[in-house]
């Protein structure tokens, strides 16, 4: 099938008299006819359903639904794309370890990487988005676990070079983990392009309506971990029955690893109702992300001609640094757009405090037009030496461009620069 058609079909079909829509399975546990019945499940916990801190038949429809379209061989969704992060480096990485990381990324992530697991013992190495092959495997060290890296940076709208990243990571024998949040597997498909590992906050463009945070683990199944360092894979697991996951589950070890052992302990899986709104975005999903990208690539085009605009960020334009890049690795450019206005942080803050139709709001990839000051909010714990690694000026603004009519999107933006004259 191709991607509209997964985005309607993939994950669940009904069978004579059953529902035509995914169901909400409301329920946190199963029934079963005997203990004895139970216990062969706890031996073997993917032959049934457990508990829903594991897996829940409404999730588990969306979680075939991603991996199908990003090609994977299965998905494991959590309750936020943070915990998804999380859980894909923890589920590499012991303290003592080490992992890469490329320098462009979500302001959390970065948070995440650089003190809550520098305090579980766990070391970010970080490389420029443009490094060199020799510069990235400068960076590795026996203990390196993984690389990971963006398709398209939030909020620096870089595009990574996938086979770069993926080539230097294969020569030291990990995988590479993109995240493709801004690209969705519409856009831009990572296993693709030798990728390993892909995750998504799907709060963004998979929802696509502001209803419920959430993120998922994709998993291509095709790394071969039997020739790296990886002993939480390949050696007995002593917290389940020693099992040793490569040898059971093949090439689903790793997504396996991550219900099985991460999911179970940390239990950020999320409810039924959250997937099934989740669905709901993702059926609309392809032709979404095809107005997403149309809309604002004439926004992107309309702020590099105004005098106001300092910079324009955006892939899909020619002018821009990784137009090349876009051609090779996206469909189109997405909905995201940063710019920056001339005279800095207090005109980016009177421009957006102007706006009627956008919002101005913690969030991005809605189906409304929304609007954020990256500086001040979602990279607002970084210093200015951060910030500029980050690709984040002070006077940059992020637009976050919605299904409204274009026209009207643009006329919000002109009478909000009316307001700096």
């Amino acid at each position: 099938m191709n991607d509209e058609t997964k985005c309607l079909h993939s994950g669940y079909t009904p069978k004579n008299t059953e529902p035509r829509v995914v169901p909400i399975i409301q329920s946190t546990t199963y029934v079963y006819d005997s203990t004895e019945s139970i216990a062969a499940v706890f031996d073997e916990p993917t032959h049934s359903l457990i508990y829903s801190r594991f897996a829940n038949p409404t999730v588990m429809a969306v979680e075939e639904k991603i991996a199908s379209l990003e090609g994977g061989i299965a998905a494991m969704c959590t309750s936020s794309g943070q915990a998804a992060i999380l859980l894909a480096i923890l589920n590499l990485c012991d303290a003592g370890d080490s992992f890469i990381s490329t320098t462009r990324i979500y302001g959390g992530a970065i948070n995440l990487f650089s003190f809550t697991l520098k305090k579980m013992g766990i070391e970010c190495i970080y490389v420029n988005d443009d490094a060199s092959e020799d510069e990235i495997h400068k960076a590795f060290k026996p203990n390196t676990k993984a690389v990971f890296g963006e398709t398209l940076a939030n909020p620096a709208l870089s595009v990574l070079d996938i086979e770069k990243f993926a080539k230097v990571a294969h020569a030291h024998n990990v995988p590479l983990i993109i995240d493709n949040t801004f690209a969705t597997p519409i856009l831009c498909k990572p296993f693709e392009r030798g990728a390993d590992i892909i995750v998504h906050s799907t709060s963004k463009y998979m929802d696509g309506h502001a209803l419920q945070v959430g993120g998922v683990i994709v998993d291509s199944g095709k790394f071969d971990w039997s020739k790296g360092n990886f002993p939480g894979l390949t050696e007995p697991d002593e917290s389940y029955r020693g099992i040793v996951y490569t040898e059971t589950y093949g090439k689903a070890a790793y997504i396996i690893k991550a219900r099985m052992q991460l999911m179970r302990d940390f239990g950020v899986y999320p409810s039924a109702h959250s997937a099934f709104l989740l669905n709901l975005g993702l059926e609309t999903l392809a032709i979404r992300m095809e107005r997403h990208s149309e809309n604002a690539l004439e926004a992107a085009r309309f702020l590099e001609a105004h005098e106001m605009v300092e910079k324009v960020i955006y892939p899909g334009l020619e002018s821009d640094k990784y137009y090349d890049l876009a051609r090779k690795y996206l469909k189109a450019a997405s909905g995201v757009i940063t710019f920056e206005i001339r005279g800095g942080r207090e005109n980016a803050i009177k421009f957006m405090d102007a706006l009627k139709l956008a919002s101005n709001q913690v969030h991005v990839a809605d189906i409304r037009t929304c609007v954020l000051h990256p500086a001040s909010a979602t990279h607002r714990q970084l210093n200015d030496d951060q910030l500029k690694a980050a690709g984040v000026n002070p006077g940059m603004v992020r637009l976050s461009v919605g299904l409204e009519n274009v026209n009207d999107i643009i006329d919000d933006l002109k009478q909000a620069f009316a307001v700096l004259k």
